[in-house]
């Protein structure tokens, strides 16, 4: 099935090289609250023949899930291996059919250490369904909207299991429901949960099918403002880039990527990064973003922005390492020839644009380069004025002083070298943004403004420069 390709290459990258998905056992990360919790859980007293005698439960419901309760984990794996599409029915059929929150708390960890002693036992599942012809994620999907936060996690957690293991994709429906429901995760304050988030996530991306769809939600910009965060540890950055190099194997979600402007978060996470995971998560997605989109435009664009961001001279320290890995130096060597290949044919403009895309404008030379601005002001008209309304936008929303300072000064400098852009400036609402920022609290923002307001009332701004100075 074409939308359920995987990828090979650090299929294995959580168990064997660190430990990816933060919630599994195994790991070698600190236990989550999942974990913590499913500890607790184990140890319930559940009376079945209450249930059995109160006819809620099937006599031979109530005589395998007995058997089975009372089992130790060698006994389970043999009643497993034996009446597998039997144990998957008695467990689906109590979540079905007792609605306490201990009975479903419990039994969904049952199932979850059934699927973590063999996560072969999943093709149970399917049997399972194939059988009662019972979509084998509906029980979990109708669990989630329940109020308790453990059997709401618990059953993303196996419903991201069976997903990752089906030969059948999830309906539409369902499909744009779960991604939803993670993005809103995502997006929620302070949530104790974030790591089995981030974990149930990586399983779905997997799976190209759901790579789209989760672009179709909306997704991404939510994952890269996480990752933006000061306050988003080690872990949590692996596993979120860990499902951003799955998205990008996509053509289209890799063009996405690139044009939310992932590329400075991943630049700057690497800069400051010292876990070598993280590092080589974040090269291979780079080497997807440069090699997975088709528009040669969008490819050039992802390098000038690496180069923008100074990936080249990381890059280059990383090189110089003696990595084990064959991964990292195949995508070290890999970068930093196609990076090479780029800063020759990098112009200035192209480093200019580049820099306005990425929204951290800093006083680099081209902003005060004569030759440049005579050259390429009016190169800022292209693509319905791309260039000007990203400065405008800038000028809106950016708390940043010396970002204020820059795109007005770029405005100044665009209208001084091309006058008609006057009256661009009125449409888009830069000169109004200007004005306003002559009273900014900063005291260098203001004369940056009234610099630019100057530029943009006087008709001979070399006249009026030369009385300036003599002043």
């Amino acid at each position: 099935m074409a939308g359920y390709a995987r990828v090979s290459r650090y299929d294995e990258i959580s168990s064997n090289k660190g430990g990816g998905e933060v919630e599994d056992s195994g790991s070698s990360a600190p236990m989550s609250k999942l974990q913590q919790q499913a500890v607790h859980v184990r140890q319930s007293q559940i009376s079945w023949q209450s249930y059995f005698q109160g006819k809620v439960i099937t006599e031979d419901v109530f005589r395998f899930t007995q058997e089975y309760d009372k089992a130790d984990n060698e006994r389970r794996s043999q009643m497993v291996a034996t009446h597998g599409t039997q144990a998957i029915k008695s467990l689906l059929q109590i979540l079905q059919s007792i609605s306490k929150e201990q009975v479903l708390q419990y039994v969904l960890t049952l199932i979850d250490d059934l699927i973590e002693s063999d996560v072969n036992n999943i093709k149970y599942f399917h049997q399972h369904a194939d059988q009662s012809e019972v979509p084998v994620y509906s029980s979990f999907i109708k669990l989630m909207n329940r109020p308790d936060p453990y059997i709401v996690q618990m059953s993303s957690r196996l419903l991201s299991f069976l997903v990752l293991h089906s030969r059948h994709l999830m309906s539409a429906e369902d499909q744009r429901w779960y991604l939803h429901w993670i993005v809103q995760q995502l997006t929620t304050p302070n949530n104790a949960y974030m790591g089995c988030v981030a974990a149930a996530l990586q399983r779905l991306m997997r799976v190209e099918a759901y790579r789209l769809g989760y672009m179709h939600v909306h997704g991404i910009k939510p994952l890269l403002d996480v990752l933006a965060s000061r306050n988003t540890g080690f872990q949590m950055q692996y596993q979120l880039i860990f499902s951003l190099w799955l998205m990008a194997y996509s053509t289209k979600v890799a063009t996405h990527i690139i044009e939310l402007n992932a590329i400075p978060v991943l630049a700057d996470t690497l800069k400051a990064s010292g876990k070598e995971k993280v590092t080589r998560i974040i090269l291979a997605a780079f080497r997807n973003l440069l090699e997975k989109p088709t528009d040669k435009q969008i490819v050039h664009g992802a390098a000038t922005t690496m180069i923008s961001c100074k990936v080249p001279t990381v890059i280059a320290v990383l090189a110089n390492k003696q990595w084990q890995d064959e991964d990292i130096r195949s995508d070290v060597e890999s970068l930093q020839a196609k990076l090479e290949e780029y800063l020759l044919d990098l112009s200035s403009f192209d480093e200019y644009l580049s820099e306005v895309k990425s929204g951290r404008l800093q006083w680099s030379p081209v902003h005060k380069s004569d030759k440049f601005w005579r050259e390429n002001a009016q190169r800022l008209n292209e693509k319905n004025h791309e260039v000007l309304r990203i400065l405008t936008q800038l000028l809106q929303e950016s708390q940043d002083g010396t970002v204020l300072q820059v795109a007005a000064h770029d405005f100044g400098e665009y209208v001084r070298h091309y006058p008609r852009g006057k009256k661009v400036l009125d449409t888009l609402g830069g000169k109004q943004l200007i004005m306003g920022l002559m009273n900014h609290a900063d005291g260098q923002v203001r004369y940056e403004a009234l610099v630019a307001v100057q530029k943009m009332m006087v008709q001979n701004w070399e006249f009026l420069g030369r009385q300036l100075k003599a002043e």
